[in-house]
C-alpha cells in the first residue's frame, strides 16, 4: 500500500441508494474528517449509471485525486470503470443492499464511519475482471445466481431476506444449461447443468455472504466458484456456511483459480456483474487485468489482507 496526498476529492452520491443516514449527517462528517487538510472536497448527485460514469469522467477530466462513491456496488461499478487504468482512486461509503465491494475491504457501513475511515486509508492497487471486456469488480454470475437479480430487483425492500425469497422465486422456473470451460486455455472442464456459476474478483456476494473466502483483490487471479443442479439439498443445508466463512468445505463446491476462463453455452443469457444484469452471447471471455485500479483501503480495514 502507498500513501497518497488528495487534495481534489469528488463525492458523488446515487440519492436513490439506502443511504441510512441523511445527506446531512454525512456532509458533517465529511467536513470532521476531510476538510482543513489542503483537501477541496465537492458534491455532486448522480441520476443512474450513464450519469455516475459521464459525472465520473469530468471528474478524472478536472483532475480530481480520489472519487468517493456513495452507494451501492451498481455504482461503484458505473463509477469504477472509468477510473481503471488512471492515477483517480475509488473510495466507496456504502449504502447499497448488499454492499460486496466495501465488506470485503472491512469499510464501515455506517456512512458517518466509513467517511471517518476513508479519510486515513492506504491507497491499494486491485485487479479488475472484465468478461468480454467488460470490467467487474466484486463478482459475476452466469447461470441461477445471476437470473436471481431479475426477481430481487421486483422486491419492495432490500437485504438477505429478500434475495433468499428471490432466489427461490427464480429457481422454481430456472432451466440449467451445460457450460463448457476451458481454464486458462489449457484444462477443459464440462458443467451439465451448473446453478451456481460465479466468478469472484472479491470474496463478497454482498450482505455478508462470502461466495469466495479466500479471494484476494491483488493477486492476479480470479475465482470460479460452480455448485451443480443436482447438489441443491445439500447446498441448502449448508446456506449458513456462506455467513461463517467457511463454505469452501462443502465439497459439492468447486473453486478454481485462472486468469483467463473462455465459456460456451448452448444459448446466451443475462449475466449479473457487480449486482446489476448485463446480456451476453453464448460464448464469452473473462480475463484478468492485473493491479488496474486504485483504490482507498482503511488502514485497518481489509479482511483478506494480511501485509
Amino acid at each position: 500500500m502507498t500513501a497518497t496526498v488528495l487534495r481534489r476529492v469528488l463525492v458523488l452520491v446515487n440519492p436513490h441508494a439506502g443511504l441510512g443516514s441523511s445527506f446531512t449527517a454525512l456532509r458533517r462528517a465529511m467536513d470532521r474528517h476531510w476538510e482543513g487538510k489542503g483537501r477541496a472536497v465537492f458534491y455532486q448527485f448522480s441520476q443512474g449509471a450513464e450519469d455516475a460514469g459521464a459525472k465520473a469522467q469530468a471528474a478524472l477530466a478536472s483532475g480530481c485525486d480520489a472519487i468517493l462513491v456513495v452507494g451501492g456496488d451498481g455504482t461503484v461499478n458505473s463509477v469504477g470503470r472509468v477510473l481503471v487504468g488512471s492515477e483517480t482512486a475509488l473510495g466507496v461509503i456504502p449504502a447499497g443492499s448488499g454492499n460486496g465491494f466495501a465488506r470485503h475491504f472491512g469499510i464501515p457501513l455506517a456512512a458517518e464511519k466509513a467517511a471517518a475511515a476513508l479519510a486515513g486509508a492506504d491507497v491499494k492497487r486491485i485487479d479488475v475482471g472484465r468478461i468480454d471486456g467488460r470490467p467487474f469488480f466484486v463478482t459475476c454470475s452466469m447461470a441461477w445466481d445471476a437470473s436471481i437479480v431479475k426477481s430481487f430487483e421486483r422486491m419492495p425492500f432490500r437485504g438477505i431476506l429478500p434475495y433468499i425469497f428471490a432466489g427461490v422465486q427464480e429457481f422454481i422456473g430456472y432451466e440449467a444449461q451445460q457450460m463448457d470451460v476451458v481454464i486458462d486455455g489449457g484444462e477443459t472442464v464440462t458443467f451439465a447443468d451448473p446453478v451456481v456459476f460465479t466468478i469472484a474478483n472479491l470474496t463478497q456476494f454482498g450482505g455478508g455472504a462470502r461466495i469466495a473466502p479466500d479471494a484476494r483483490a491483488d493477486d492476479g487471479k480470479l475465482d470460479l466458484v460452480v455448485a451443480l443442479q443436482e447438489d441443491v439439498p445439500k447446498l441448502i443445508a449448508n446456506l449458513g456456511r456462506l455467513f461463517d466463512g467457511s463454505v469452501r468445505k462443502v465439497p459439492e463446491i468447486m473453486y478454481r483459480a485462472f486468469r483467463e476462463l473462455r465459456v460456451h453455452r448452448p444459448r446466451g443469457t443475462a449475466i449479473q456483474l457487480d449486482g446489476e444484469l448485463a446480456e451476453a452471447g453464448a460464448d464469452v471471455t473473462v480475463r484478468v487485468q492485473d493491479a488496474a485500479l486504485k483504490v482507498l483501503v482503511p488502514a485497518r480495514g481489509g479482511e483478506e489482507y494480511g501485509t
